[in-house]
């Protein structure tokens, strides 16, 4: 939904510019240097390749002229002005993360989004072994993987080990060796569907590399997030290990701990943030620009966009807690918890900083405050970007914002009422792995255009309405 609304808005920005100038263009003109696709194909600078790039990416086109477009006169002006542009970004040598040219930007840019969205894929195949309790079945780990159970007497062998653990001996005492293989099936999907990950990951690196597509900045970033995922496996087995430890407590029912769960969890909404952030900065070099007015008011939307991604993440990671603490079957009822606001357990813990990680009453309650006031703020910065003078993209990603807000609260409060049902729990932590992708396109679309994007339009003849 998303992608799609975003190409939609690209296209159409593209479309109208394009149809526009070629209304107030002479015949002769349209084969000028700016439309020649020869020339930017055959000046061999980065420049002019970037320039090109983002005008067909996002379409630098005047939205707020109706379609019929300004005077013949002004818009062979606006046409001379942008092959000016074009012409000192060529010159300026802008520095791309992918070399080799347009195939190869395509060809890379491709993969990590793929990789990004097979992220995405696996946290929410890790919520949903989580909602089912199947992540303690798999009662040990290697690092490579192992063949799953083929025979009857290999599944036996699997089920005893599992016998052994405080979780069968507490929740699930008397499961037969049936419901055994689904929550074992649904951890062993986890595992291999993460290093599968390793393997599109590395396999396409190696060849980007041998083939020398990548610069050295992007090699840089790529082996960070590379060592980040292979780490995730060794945080997941960690995090599994609290699990199968005895409780303190007769009366606890045995669970990962909330700290590494959360520290698992946040793990890996960095390495799909840090993917997609590198995967748009891939094939989208430049923001979207066309007039000073636009870049300053861009300006003026990422002073506020940027508070608010910080608060969407910390509302994230809180929720890893609700997680980790079985919040969400406590206090099913909204707006209030239970009879009262706020319980009046909060600050039973000692020493005071563990009632906010590993009390249930307060972990739900600073969720839903952090919920709570995210909605609000984005729904503030909607109303204050209404003013500003911005790119049709980014009011586009703002409004998209706003919905996703929208929609992951009432996820949240249908979730909490429903007393947590594996469906809704799940659509619930794929919204939030939305937002922050919202988010994510949005603070990228916000950033500082380039120095030689700003000199050049600089030197655009300031239109009169």
């Amino acid at each position: 939904m998303l992608v799609s609304r975003l190409g939609a808005v690209f296209r159409r920005a593209n479309a109208q510019n394009i149809t526009s100038q070629l209304k107030g263009i002479p015949r002769a003109s349209v084969g000028s240097d700016f439309f020649s696709t020869s020339r930017l194909a055959s000046s061999g600078s980065s420049g002019g390749y970037l320039f090109s790039r983002s005008c067909s990416i996002y379409g630098f086109g005047n939205l707020r002229k109706s379609l019929l477009g300004p005077s013949p006169r002004k818009m062979s002006n606006s046409a001379t002005a942008i092959s000016s542009i074009n012409s000192e970004a060529t010159c300026s040598g802008l520095k791309l993360l992918v070399t080799k040219g347009p195939l190869a930007q395509k060809q890379v840019g491709v993969w990590l989004f793929g990789c990004a969205a097979w992220v995405f894929s696996l946290v929410i195949l890790g919520g949903v072994t989580r909602l089912t309790r199947s992540g303690l079945s798999m009662t040990d780990w290697k690092f490579t993987g192992t063949l799953p159970p083929f025979s009857e007497d290999e599944w036996l062998l699997e089920f005893r080990k599992y016998q052994q653990s405080p979780e069968y001996k507490r929740v699930n005492k008397g499961m037969t060796l049936q419901d055994f293989k689904f929550i074992y099936w649904m951890e062993y999907a986890h595992r291999m569907w993460g290093r599968a990950l390793g393997v599109v990951f590395a396999v396409p690196f190696a060849y980007f590399l041998m083939k020398r597509y990548i610069t050295y900045q992007l090699g840089a970033r790529l082996s960070a997030l590379f060592g980040l995922g292979a780490a995730q496996g060794l945080i997941g087995w960690w995090m599994v290990k609290s699990g199968l430890k005895e409780p303190e407590s007769e009366y606890t029912q045995p669970r990962v701990s909330p700290y590494r769960l959360a520290t698992h969890l946040t793990s890996a909404f960095v390495i799909y943030c840090g993917t997609l952030w590198t995967a748009l900065s891939v094939v989208m070099p430049e923001p979207p620009t066309e007039s000073l007015n636009w870049v300053n008011g861009a300006s003026r939307i990422r002073k506020l966009a940027l508070p608010i991604s910080v608060l969407v993440g910390f509302t994230a990671v809180s929720g890893a807690f609700v997680a980790g603490n079985d919040a969400g079957h406590a206090y099913n009822t909204f707006p209030k918890m239970g009879d009262s606001w706020i319980p009046d357990d909060v600050f039973s813990m000692t020493p005071l900083y563990r009632n906010f990680f590993e009390n249930t009453s307060t972990v739900q309650l600073n969720h839903r405050i952090l919920a709570t006031t995210t909605l609000i703020s984005v729904a503030s910065f909607w109303w204050a970007a209404r003013k500003i003078d911005i790119h049709p993209a980014i009011r586009s990603l703002i409004g998209s914002t706003m919905g996703m807000a929208s929609l992951q609260v009432i996820l949240g409060i249908s979730t909490l009422l429903s007393y947590v049902p594996v469906p809704l729990a799940s659509g619930h932590q794929a919204g939030a792995l939305s937002l922050m992708t919202i988010m994510i396109v949005l603070m990228h679309t916000l950033r500082k255009p380039s120095p030689a994007i700003l000199k050049s339009l600089s030197s655009l003849p300031k239109s009169k309405g």
